[in-house]
């Protein structure tokens, strides 16, 4: 039996940062990995091969310059999805080795096989030719998750499939479907829904919720609905199956619950995910989880069995890479009590639909519930030239600020690079900073960055201040001839917080 101070399951973006904290401790750390890759479901089935398809995707379909070229503009008119799978292949490859090098370099040792939990200290992890048992101080679950699989759904491996099966090595098409019917408009189906949409794929998809990301700013999913259909996906919102079958054609017929039939020629559920606790034997260490397999823990990522913690999408919500080794590396010192910083309360989220979404702060909704005094300011890619140049004219970017002080509580994007062009806002939201910032600062010409200047001074017009005055921000200060607009309020007020 070894024994270890920290041992990590799961080597996804949680279990890496956590087992590299674990030895920047000084601590002796084991990593287990059911896979013979390393990187989890991020890197070999989600995150990384999705984001790699949407880019190629991009570039075959010529999607980002179909507005200087026209719709009917194309890299290459027939794409094979062996074309697509060679590039994701290629990137994937890489990630692991570049990850498996770290964990490596730093001193992390590596165990391939299935861990099962045999009591709260101990865990046997086999393999197809060994059964190794390590027994560990401190424990840490970042395991991931799978597709929710809902037990009316034939799953065939073929033709009806979840989002992991597009990606798995034995999975392949001699050719695209021309048809597909994605069941679950949350943000993995929708990326889907507009990726397939772009290369010429009939797309359907359907949800139970009457609406698009109820988390994001109602203007931006109003935006993206409208891309979408001229897109051609055709949303069925607000509706339910009743039945999934195929026909002797093995086409794919979708009974909904009105009695309408839907026939394409693949279906991809993408409903939700659920922890990958299955073969952890939760019961023999005592550990909790809901209905859907996510493991319970408290503000230090603790499960209820204390030397047990747990950090990435299997704690559930908000389920992100970035948030995840974030919480690996939080899980880690907070195990073997070393202090860790506040957690972060701006949560930047991409959302890689066609085009893209990104998100930091409020949305109106919040802070019309709060009750907060806000303004916006809105730019559109179409008012700088760097839009014209990408082909880019009908993104958006909103800033939501306060009325009164001018502090940036929101930023809110869509459009091509918003996931890149976000964390300008962010970094300024991070010092309490206000939108005088943006008015005041120079910004490389042409690039999209400039239209944070220009959502700034739409957003004085809105409340009647001048670029000169501020209105009722702080009036300028002078320091010979130079002017300098200072904002007092959100220069002192600490954090980022709205009042």
């Amino acid at each position: 039996m070894q024994k270890v101070d920290l041992l990590v399951i799961g080597s996804g973006p949680a279990g890496q940062r956590a087992a590299i904290q674990g030895v920047k401790l000084g601590k002796r750390v084991v990593i287990v990995e059911k896979q013979d890759v390393v990187g989890g479901v991020c890197t070999n089935l989600g995150t990384i091969p999705s984001k790699t398809l949407r880019e190629a995707i991009l570039h075959f379909s010529g999607f980002r310059h179909r507005a200087a070229y026209g719709r009917s503009y194309a890299v290459k008119r027939r794409v094979t999805f062996g074309e697509l799978r060679q590039r994701i292949n290629q990137v994937i490859q890489h990630e692991v080795e570049v990850a498996r090098d770290r964990m490596m370099r730093t001193g992390v040792e590596i165990l391939n096989g299935t861990a099962r939990f045999e009591s709260p200290n101990v865990v046997a992890v086999s393999s197809a030719d060994n059964l190794t048992t390590v027994e560990a101080e401190k424990i840490i679950i970042a395991a991931g998750t799978v597709p929710y699989r809902a037990d009316r759904v034939p799953f065939n491996a073929r033709n009806i499939i979840d989002t992991d099966r597009l990606f798995e090595r034995d999975f392949d098409l001699d050719t695209l479907p021309k048809s597909m019917l994605i069941i679950g408009a949350g943000v993995i189906g929708t990326e889907y829904a507009c990726m397939f949409a772009a290369i010429g794929v009939d797309t359907r998809l359907l949800d139970r919720r009457t609406e698009l990301f109820r988390f994001v700013d109602p203007e931006i999913c109003e935006a993206l609905t409208y891309h979408m259909r001229n897109e051609r996906v055709t949303l069925y919102l607000g509706k339910d199956f009743k039945e999934i079958r195929e026909d002797d054609n093995r086409k794919v017929i979708t009974t909904l619950s009105n009695g309408r039939e839907i026939k394409t020629d693949m279906l991809l559920f993408a409903s939700g995910r659920a922890g990958a606790i299955e073969a952890l034997n939760l019961d023999a260490a005592g550990v909790k989880s809901s209905s859907r397999g996510l493991i319970e823990v408290n503000e230090n990522l603790q499960t209820n069995v204390p030397h047990i913690y747990a950090a990435g999408d299997i704690i559930g919500f908000p389920a992100l890479a970035s948030t995840s080794m974030e919480q690996g590396r939080q899980a880690a010192c907070r195990a073997f009590g070393v202090p860790f910083k506040v957690e972060a309360q701006l949560l930047p989220y991409g959302i890689y639909t066609i085009p893209e979404i990104s998100m930091v702060g409020k949305t109106e909704r919040e802070l019309m519930d709060e009750e907060v005094p806000y303004e916006i300011g809105i730019a559109r890619y179409r008012e700088v030239s760097k839009g014209k140049i990408m082909g880019d004219e009908t993104g958006i970017l909103k800033l939501v600020f306060h009325q009164k002080t001018g502090r940036l509580l929101g930023v809110h994007i869509i459009g091509d690079g918003a996931s890149e062009l976000l964390h300008i806002g962010q970094a300024v939201m991070s010092f309490g900073g206000s939108i005088s910032y943006f008015v005041d600062t120079v910004f490389n010409y042409p690039t999209l960055a400039e239209a944070y200047k220009i959502a700034a001074l739409n957003g004085l017009k809105r409340i009647g201040a001048s670029a000169l005055t501020g209105g009722e921000f702080e009036a300028p200060k002078t320091s010979g001839a130079e002017e300098v607009w200072v904002d007092e309020t959100a220069a002192n007020s600490p954090g980022g917080a709205p009042h």
